[in-house]
């Protein structure tokens, strides 16, 4: 794993390239126009990404719900590198932030093909949720973490 690198967005580029991964990911596939990947929330969450050889491979972010609640979101992993464990490093480095912020609950909407995924790091289905943009349903997914 030595050739991966877990950052933090710094830079205007960095940014730029990110929330263009986010895009590229989770909202073109559903013909969503740039800028669809963001919401009102950004500035007040913490981004985190993996690159490899300088290339964006992962990205995720969260933010504080309530005191000690904390909900993840735009997760990505590009496809060539998903079965490869770089999507459980990156929600195991989301979930030690956020332990280190004090929180104590992680939730997260997970798309139905995702399920397995968070199942397999410790996420329970709450319930069946939104159908995201009427194509994709979600599932709110939780985990206690001490």
């Amino acid at each position: 794993m030595s050739e991966y690198k877990i950052a933090y967005p710094s830079s205007i580029i960095e940014f730029k390239s990110y929330y263009y991964f986010r895009w590229l990911y989770l909202r073109k596939p559903l013909n969503k126009k740039l800028g669809s990947e963001k919401d009102s929330l950004e500035s007040k969450s913490i981004h985190r990404m993996i690159t490899y050889q300088n290339k964006i491979i992962a990205v995720g972010r969260f933010h504080e719900i309530l005191k000690l609640k904390y909900q993840i979101r735009y997760f990505a992993v590009d496809e060539k590198f998903r079965r490869k464990n770089i999507g459980s490093l990156l929600m195991k480095t989301l979930e030690a932030d956020i332990r280190n912020k004090g929180g104590r609950f992680i939730i997260l909407n997970a798309r139905e093909n995702a399920i397995d995924f968070y199942k397999s790091l410790n996420y329970s289905i709450i319930k069946k949720t939104n159908l995201l943009f009427g194509k994709i349903q979600h599932y709110e997914m939780m985990k206690i973490i001490i």
